[in-house]
């Protein structure tokens, strides 16, 4: 029997959260209203892409139709609702691509990593590869890695993703992760400025180490053997003494021998 869907831990939520913030497209307005991530998609709440008619709806010319979808926004209780409903699929996917058992803390930091990155990135990546390897210090290295976005079409690093894979990496460890997110020079009772960062780029995977092929036997040389050719070529040389001898010694060579009985 199957075991139950595994409950995305409390800390990585938090950790969600913090990050995501939950912005308001409209603050003149009592509840929540949608807003336009930096990757171009109509978002609400902490990070709850918009969906229309199957597909995320896109583009600034689109801010009608997210207002619509989202008559007058939500409230705090509804954002969430809708996070608790976007973490369910993300917990399955991660489960299905562990090959080996994990702790909260990294089941946690796994979540919140996807819930930024995405699924198939996570699937590709050299850290899940090292992960499933038993690599787990190799893997945790790994989350530093995803901390570069394009601005303007220059990929550069963002000090908003290195600190938050800093705070996931903490969880990864067992460590904590708030103090890992706070910027430099900032006190853990000082809440960092809330940054809407666009989706970090996947950097390039490590190459997978090719095992090593066993060494190649050296070849034992064989002893040539002679030819029947060769032999009566070389019977022909002899002298006429020695093929009476050799012909005494053949005859006696094919005749079976005579069977030995013991009383």
């Amino acid at each position: 029997m199957p075991a139950p869907l595994r409950d995305v831990p409390q800390a990585a939520i938090d950790l969600i959260k913090s990050f995501e913030g939950i912005p308001d497209g409209d603050p003149a307005t009592v509840n929540i209203d949608a807003y336009l991530c930096p990757a171009g998609v109509w978002t609400i709440g902490w990070g709850h892409a918009i969906m229309d008619g199957g597909a995320q709806l896109k583009g600034a010319a689109h801010k009608a139709r997210a207002r619509a979808l989202y008559p007058g926004g939500i409230t705090r209780a509804q954002a969430e609702a809708l996070l608790a409903a976007d973490l369910i699929p993300r917990a399955a996917s991660v489960s299905s691509l562990l090959k080996v058992p994990v702790d909260d803390g990294q089941f946690g930091a796994l979540i919140a990593l996807v819930f930024n990155i995405g699924v198939g990135n996570l699937k590709a990546s050299t850290l899940l590869r090292k992960l499933n390897a038993g690599d787990v210090a190799g893997a945790a290295e790994q989350f530093l890695a995803w901390d570069k976005a394009r601005v303007d079409g220059v990929l550069k690093a963002l000090a908003g993703l290195t600190r938050r894979r800093r705070a996931e990496r903490a969880m990864f460890l067992g460590e904590d992760w708030r103090a890992a997110a706070a910027p430099a020079g900032v006190s853990r009772s000082r809440a960092a400025p809330l940054e809407v960062l666009p989706v970090p780029e996947a950097p390039e995977p490590e190459p997978v180490p090719r095992a090593r092929k066993p060494a190649a036997r050296k070849a034992v040389a064989k002893k040539p053997v002679a030819k029947k050719a060769d032999v009566k070529k070389a019977a022909v040389k002899q002298s006429p003494a020695k093929k009476s001898a050799m012909k005494s010694a053949m005859k006696s060579a094919t005749k079976p021998r005579a069977r030995t009985t013991t009383r």
